[in-house]
């Protein structure tokens, strides 16, 4: 492991900042985890298992809430524009602008990894830059925030599938502690609750670091925000070495940064670029994503037709599942594509925002259970293996391949068989092909029905899709408690 640079040294050349990180993983260019990130191939061969039961397309849709989705180049090693919605007038590399103002409700995503390969390195800050084009004085607040870097924020670490998290601290990387506070409504310290642009005016929204200590190395930093704005304002998302004065780093001014803004061209090196839909290639790059995404929250009432009052738990035995993140070739067989659409973007970067990073899925289950039997149901969070077709099921591994793909925070909202209204956030971890445990046990009587909520932000560092699955078992349990091994994970 590289040593860390002591962190009074890092205070001392950056006055005001959060933390100083350091290394991370790298992603491959298609939706997997960092390579570096993950545990050595498993010896014992997995499995293929078939599971018979429905998967149904989710109902709702995204709402239109538009997203500064900044992810490419995801490694940035040359500084320069990462994703500017400014218009293309005055500035001297026209293409990088893509002419989108902000107005109202709108959110800003971010994942970007500094990384070294050999030499001194020197830290890279990533900045957003707001604009109000208008003659009068705009207001943007700042309704949440989060921003972390790996370390010493958030470190990749082994968690169970699933860890009871009352307190919001369990998170294993960047994007699961990211998506946790986002889940809890919180904003960080250091996001004021609201900046005033005057009119004409640039202003920093944020301007962090990304240290890499050591080379070869790096380091990657995960941010989300949701705010509002009086009026229409233009965003640019930018990277930046540290400047130097006398051999120490300082952080980039304003003034560089609009330097930047209108002088600079792309950051690099790029990453690799989409297939196009529709081409008949058997491995599809989804790229990475850089542009104007729509939709910031998935709200949606589950039940047996659209309008419907109720969702009918499946017959003993059986299961039904809804798809989460679906994505192109990755539907399940619902035919459903979740990604979020992209209002402006890159020619070389993602076609659509695949993963839907950062959005949230706020679903309601009116569970009835028609028969004059008591029924025990449970739900859960599953990671099938990704497929397009309809097979009449889902295809999981025994064991699952040791390669994580979903980490993050689930809230479940529910009346336990006892009648008390229960609020639980779980951490979950779950590898590629994992069939999953149940989040939730619950009996319901005879003709009984019973509200069950699930909210969650889908994490970065995960790997699409998932699906939430609701099934009856063959004999009727009288337990609202989670299995043994989440349990003894508190």
């Amino acid at each position: 492991m590289l040593p860390l640079l002591p962190i009074v040294t890092l205070a001392q050349a950056f006055p005001n900042l959060p933390p100083a990180a350091a290394p991370t993983r790298v992603p491959t260019q298609e939706l997997v985890l960092p390579r570096e990130s993950l545990p050595p191939p498993e010896t014992l061969q997995n499995q293929e298992i078939f599971q018979p039961q429905e998967v149904r397309p989710l109902p709702g849709q995204l709402d239109t809430v538009p997203v500064l989705n900044s992810n490419s180049p995801e490694v940035v090693q040359t500084e320069g524009i990462l994703l500017s919605t400014f218009p293309a007038v005055g500035k001297a590399v026209p293409s990088a602008h893509l002419n989108y103002p902000f107005q109202g409700r709108f959110d800003i995503f971010s994942h970007h990894i500094a990384r070294v390969r050999s030499g001194q390195p020197r830290t890279l800050f990533h900045g957003l830059l707001l604009n109000n084009p208008t003659s009068q004085p705009i207001r943007v607040e700042i309704l949440q925030g989060a921003s972390y870097s790996t370390r010493p924020d958030a470190l990749f670490i082994n968690l169970p599938s699933y860890v009871e998290d009352p307190l919001g601290t369990v998170y294993a990387g960047p994007g699961s502690r990211v998506v946790n506070d986002m889940l809890r409504g919180r904003r960080q310290g250091f996001f004021p609750r609201e900046i005033v642009l005057q009119p004409g005016e640039n202003q920093m929204l944020y301007n962090l670091p990304i240290p890499v200590v050591g080379a070869p190395g790096s380091n990657g930093r995960s941010t989300l925000l949701r705010l509002r704005s009086s009026g229409p304002v233009y965003a640019a998302s930018l990277a930046m070495f540290a400047p130097l004065i006398e051999g120490r780093e300082r952080a980039p001014t304003t003034e560089e940064w609009q330097t930047l803004l209108f002088r600079g061209g792309l950051a690099g090196p790029r990453d690799i670029a989409p297939t196009a839909p529709g081409s008949n290639v058997v491995r599809v790059f989804y790229g990475r994503v850089a542009g104007v995404a729509v939709g910031s929250q998935w709200e949606a009432r589950l039940t047996d037709k659209p309008g419907g009052e109720v969702l009918t738990i499946p017959k003993r035995g059986r299961a039904f599942s809804y798809g989460l993140s679906t994505l192109y070739r990755g539907t399940l067989g619902t035919g459903q594509v979740q990604s979020a659409k992209l209002l402006a973007r890159y020619p070389d970067t993602a076609y659509q925002a695949h993963g839907n990073y950062g959005i949230q899925y706020s679903l309601t289950l009116p569970l009835h259970n028609p028969t004059k039997q008591p029924q025990t149901i449970t739900l859960a969070i599953q990671t099938p293996l990704k497929e397009d077709r309809n097979k009449g099921g889902l295809l999981f591994f025994n064991p699952p391949e040791n390669r994580v793909f979903f980490r993050g925070p689930v809230r479940i909202r529910y009346t336990d068989d006892s009648g008390n209204t229960q609020t639980r956030f779980v951490h979950v971890t779950q590898f590629r092909g994992q069939r999953g445990e149940p989040l939730l046990t619950l009996t319901l009587p005879g003709d009984a029905r019973r509200m069950v909520q699930v909210d969650l932000l889908y994490p970065p560092d995960s790997t699409p899709p998932q699906v939430l699955t609701v099934q009856t078992l063959e004999q009727t349990v009288g337990t609202t408690d989670p299995p043994d091994s989440a349990a003894s994970s508190r």
